[in-house]
């Protein structure tokens, strides 16, 4: 059954990409009775359309479907669009979500998979992306300054030297972990929770392949460091210069 204490205040819109009808009817009916409001495309073409034309919440793309691969869906929206995307992925396929990553997916879960599983990680991403509701929103914050780099956390934006850095919704979640504690060692452990929204997997590469990534949006320190440093067995580390 699902649980209804978490149904969102308004009907968050989910789309479903995936070329299997009888998953696809599963999962659908699942997400519905779960308060989300579902729309399904069975082939890539009319994914990426519905993606970018329909304004949904957040979209889930199966990798290996004929015709446009997920890869390639994923590719095309991004080049049009910053909407949250989930990835599913066969079991074991770390090409494919490496991949997948790499080109802005915000997560990714591998089938099979339960539709209550697949609910749990759309909310996870859905509560940092979506606008919180008058009653639930807090006083303005104002700003973090880290030397060059601000972050604005109602404004769900950071800029470098006064211009807007271009990141994903992932990449925005754990670079704000990291930026709140400037100078210090993260585990990965914290920056799954509190960025990804989900308990960290041995082996799970997700926090590495958007780390790589932001490292290449920052400039780098005076001395040629990156300014996101890997702590062997701890974590990781933004600098401070």
């Amino acid at each position: 059954m699902p649980d209804a204490t978490l149904i969102p205040s308004a009907a968050a819109h989910v789309l479903l990409v995936d070329d299997d009808v009888e998953l696809v009817s599963l999962l659908s009916s699942y997400l519905a009775s779960d308060g989300f409001r579902v729309s399904v495309a069975h082939e890539g073409e009319s994914g990426v359309r519905s993606a970018c034309d329909d304004t949904p919440d957040i979209a889930v793309i199966d990798v290996m479907m004929p015709g446009f691969s997920g890869i390639e869906v994923l590719r095309r929206i991004r080049a049009r669009s910053s909407l949250p995307v989930l990835m599913l992925t066969a079991r074991g396929d770390e090409e494919s979500r490496v991949l997948g990553l790499e080109l802005g997916a915000d997560d990714y879960v591998a089938k099979p998979c339960t539709p209550r599983e697949l609910s749990a990680r759309l909310r996870a991403i859905l509560r940092r992306t979506l606008p919180k509701p008058e009653s639930e929103k807090t006083p303005e914050q104002g700003f973090l300054c880290i030397g060059e780099l601000i972050l604005f956390p109602a404004q769900r934006r950071m800029t470098w030297a006064g211009k807007d850095l271009a990141l994903t919704n992932a990449e925005f979640n754990l670079l704000e972990v990291l930026v709140q504690k400037a100078g210090q060692v993260v585990s990965k452990s914290l920056l799954s929770e509190q960025g990804l929204g989900r308990p960290f997997q041995r082996y799970d590469r997700s926090i590495d392949v958007h780390l790589s990534s932001i490292r290449r949006k920052l400039p780098h320190l005076p001395d040629g460091r990156p300014r996101i440093q890997a702590v062997l067995r701890k974590g990781y580390q933004l600098l401070t210069e």
